[in-house]
This record gives structure tokens, sequence and C-alpha cells, in this order.
């Protein structure tokens, strides 16, 4: 099946000339890593009206394997995935729009509802860019009231080839530029707050997540994010710590240029995958820095 490639981002004006229109899907996905139950409590006290709560360790992860093989925040089942966004309202015919907050460094998580869905085959799906506080800016009004959606369908048609395990980041073609999104302190291995092991996969370069969006929360021009990513034509593998912080570099990619496909994958167990497992190696450091 071939995803035709859009923009992936939409604007609080292009949403709120929307919110009426028939088969407008709306993802809620504010979250909070430390804090699992941050962001459902966020939602409810206040959400763009019709919007449905997507939690990230709920909805968009699968259950977590013993011994932490396949990160801390697996892939969802491709068929549970389809059935919760059906649940939700989605049908073949939806546009789907998610959004998060990204003050305090929470701007990731509706770029994962972004990249999932576009791996389940759905092509009418973005983020708002700026997330609720550029809709609010703009003159958006929030609700408390949880919406009851008209039950949909959605049939799942995966892109293995956009998704590499640890063996593949390990026999990655000559030439893969190998992005880890994490904050550089802990891509250096200074320090490791949550993983087993500190440190990042060797051969891997440095492109902190944080940088594809500017001051305001906003995600940067697609002439700064090519500029900031570097990567040229090279295939590349994301990855970050449990495989959702480097959904915002797929995004970044893609506004760039390069969207996801088989010469743009993320490696979905990222750093907490290949940590849990100490025969696989890790360099510490930044053998990149001038």
């Amino acid at each position: 099946m071939t995803v035709p490639v859009s923009s992936p981002l939409r604007s609080a004006g292009w949403l709120l000339s929307r919110l009426q229109e028939p088969g407008l899907v709306v993802l809620d996905c504010r979250f909070v890593l430390t804090q699992p139950d941050a962001g459902e409590a966020a939602y409810r006290e206040g959400h763009v009206p019709g919007a449905v709560y997507a939690h990230l360790e709920r909805d968009l992860s699968g259950p977590k394997r013993p011994g932490g093989a396949g990160g801390r925040h697996p892939l969802p089942d491709p068929g549970v995935l389809a059935d919760w966004l059906g649940a939700s309202g989605v049908t073949p015919g939806s546009t789907v729009i998610a959004y998060d907050d990204p003050t305090g460094g929470h701007g990731f998580y509706a770029a994962r509802a972004w990249w999932l869905l576009r791996w389940l085959g759905f092509t009418r799906v973005f983020v708002l860019d700026g997330g609720l506080p550029a809709y609010v800016q703009s003159g958006g009004t929030l609700t408390r009231d949880v919406p009851v959606p008209a039950p949909g369908y959605v049939t799942p048609h995966v892109q293995p080839d956009w998704v590499v395990d640890a063996d593949g980041v390990q026999g990655r073609a000559p030439g893969t530029l190998l992005i880890d999104s994490r904050a550089a302190p802990r891509y250096r291995g200074d320090a490791e707050p949550i993983d087993p092991r500190a440190g990042h996969v060797p051969g891997a370069v440095n492109r902190d997540w944080a940088g594809s969006l500017d001051a305001g929360g906003g995600w940067r021009a697609p002439d700064e994010q090519a500029r900031r990513l570097a990567v040229g034509d090279a295939p590349v593998i994301v990855y970050c710590g449990s495989g959702v912080s480097g959904a915002a570099n797929l995004l970044a990619l893609s506004l760039a240029g390069r969207p996801p496909g088989p010469d743009v994958q993320l490696y979905a167990g990222s750093w907490s995958d290949w940590s849990s497992d100490p025969a696989r190696p890790a360099e510490v450091g930044d053998p990149h820095a001038p």
C-alpha cells in the first residue's frame, strides 16, 4: 500500500474552522512520563470540544514484556490499535488531528499518535502546530464534556518496513544515519534516570527531539529542520528512550521532505530495549563533538 505524503501539521485556525465538520476526529494526547495520570486529569479539566483522550500507555502502546525486551512503550498490536481508533469514531473517511501541550518538554505525544496512524496505513492524520496553547491563544474554547463517539472502523494496513528491531539496528546498511533523539546528557551517558544502562547505541549521532520546536512550542520551518537534522539522502533510523520522543524527529524529518518509509525508520524499542540486554554494546561521550 502506498501512503501519500502531505504536511503533518495543521494550524489552530484550521482546527477552529473545522470543529463542526463531520468526519473530523480530534485526539488529546497530553501526557507526562513521570505522572501517567496527569494528562487524563488535564483532559477532564478542559479539552477541545469533541476531543477523545488518547493515553500513551493504555491506547498508544502495547503491553510491556518481561525483562524490558521491546522497550518501555512497545508498539500496540495493529488490530488492537485499529479497534480503539474505531471506538474513538475513526472511519476510513475521517480526518484525524492530534494535539498535546508542548510546554515543559511534553511536545512529542501527538507526534507518536501521528506516526502510529501513518504506520497503520492511515493518510489523513495531522498534528496541531503549537498544541493546545496555540488553540487557546487563537480563541478556542475548552469543555469538560466527554464525547461519546459514533462507532467507526479502521482496517489496518501496516507498513512493516517502517520499523526495525535491535537486530536491524545492529545489521543496518553502511551509510545509514542512526539518530538518538534524547537530550545530550542521556546520549553521552552522563546520567540515566530511567533505563538499565547509560550511553547510546554505538555509531549514533545526537539530535535532541526538543530542537524540532521553537521557543513558543511551534514546529520549526522545513529548512530549519533540514539543517538541524542534517541527514541528506542517507537512510535514517531514529530512536530515543522508548520510541515516543523519537516520533518528534520523524515528524521533523517529514517536514524536511523525508517522510516515514523504508528509508526513514523507527527503532521502536529504542534505548530501553537496547540497554535491557547486557550483551549489546553501549558507547558513552560524544564522539562527534568538535
